[in-house]
């Protein structure tokens, strides 16, 4: 049996039933297949869920109860890095490996954890893209890329805030300048004075995360206030259905994606990316985000893992699980020592026609990139 706790209520209630439907739907297609076979005897999946409703003191209830009193050994993590941070001492006391893909914030690698294994891009990998794009596009900007000017406008909370840090670094690597550093808070619902700075001092390049709520803030602000800039990228666009939701204003917005749709991956269990798609849009009749393509990946490490240790114990399975080298619909999964998948990278998305179209990096691309974003 594996257990999970998911924000099923709360502010993260969306991202929280895009991780169960992303579970649900891969437990199902591993069953449908026989299941994971131990000794000649077949298993079938199940996982027990309970609802965190969105906070970390009840996620660490909730762990501990799976463990203590469901009897679980193996976990499914829960959404966002927040509610991930809260339950791993738990992990780590009763030593019960998990296996998650919605906390990318890079602290939880750095504490030397030995029972997480995480099938996403860090955190601060999410946005550097955006910047590389640039400085390959600066002929096109009018400008050599130490003359590209930055502009930041970060949610403050740890998720965005590693997102900014691993831009900042990518900034100082390529030689640009930062014209607009802003840290907003929780719940972002208005950029109107971050927009004003950035309408005055012209950018080239703005970069914003504030989830759902921020990048759907940000695309109708934008619009209502005339702002322009060349390159426009940000974190949650799929999940916030920007393209679906916004229209033409959501045009030629670039997308930090861990996965799409499009990505030439595949496996023995979902077939391709476009497959796993279709699969999912059958189930729960709505295009899937990432953040249910990572957390079905997470179970499919699990029971690849249980049948190569052929054992239900949690250290052949975590032995098992920290020897992983797989390619998956979601793209290639491999574990360092401190549980990050280091074989997988970001793309970046482009939204194009009110589709998303990958194009970035280029030997990821289906598309071309429109470089810069035409006036509006």
């Amino acid at each position: 049996m594996l257990g999970a706790s998911v924000s099923l209520t709360g502010k993260y209630a969306l991202n929280g039933t895009n991780t169960k439907n992303g579970y649900d739907l891969a437990v199902h297609k591993i069953n449908d297949k026989g299941g994971i076979s131990i000794g000649g005897r077949p298993y079938r999946l199940v996982v027990r869920y309970y609802d965190d409703e969105s906070t970390p003191a009840r996620g660490t209830e909730l762990a501990e109860r799976l463990v203590k009193q469901d009897g679980v050994k193996f976990m499914l993590g829960p959404y966002s890095s927040g509610l991930t941070k809260a339950i791993l001492p738990v992990i780590e006391k009763y030593k019960v490996p998990m296996v998650e893909g919605n906390g990318s914030a890079r602290e939880l690698f750095t504490k030397g954890y030995r029972y997480l294994f995480a099938v996403l891009s860090t955190s601060d990998q999410y946005l550097t893209p955006a910047i590389d794009l640039a400085a390959e596009h600066a002929a096109d900007l009018g400008k050599t890329k130490d003359k590209i000017r930055v502009a930041l406008a970060m949610e403050s909370d740890p998720f965005a805030q590693d997102v900014r840090a691993g831009v900042l670094d990518d900034v100082q690597r390529q030689g640009m300048m930062v014209v607009i550093d802003d840290q907003l808070p929780p719940e972002l619902n208005d950029m109107s004075m971050t927009l004003t700075r950035v309408k005055a001092l012209k950018p080239d390049v703005l970069l914003i995360s504030g989830r759902e709520k921020g990048a759907l803030t940000a695309i109708g602000q934008i619009e209502a206030l005339h702002v322009y800039v060349p390159i426009l990228a940000m974190t949650h666009c799929d999940s916030a259905q920007i393209a679906e939701k916004m229209g033409k204003a959501a045009e030629h917005v670039f997308c930090a994606h861990q996965w799409h749709r499009s990505l030439a991956y595949k496996d023995d269990v979902f077939g391709t990316a476009e497959d796993f798609a279709r699969a999912f849009e059958s189930a729960f009749a709505y295009e899937p985000p990432y953040q249910a393509a990572q957390s079905a990946a997470a179970v499919h490490v699990f029971a690849d893992a249980i049948k190569r240790a052929q054992s239900l114990d949690s250290e052949k399975v975590r032995d098992a699980i920290a020897a992983t080298e797989i390619d998956t619909f979601y793209g290639p999964i491999k574990f360092d020592e401190a549980g990050r998948n280091v074989a997988k990278p970001m793309v970046l998305t482009q939204v194009q026609g009110g589709k998303y179209a990958v194009v970035y990096p280029r030997k990821s691309a289906a598309g071309t990139p429109v470089v810069p974003r035409p006036l509006p």
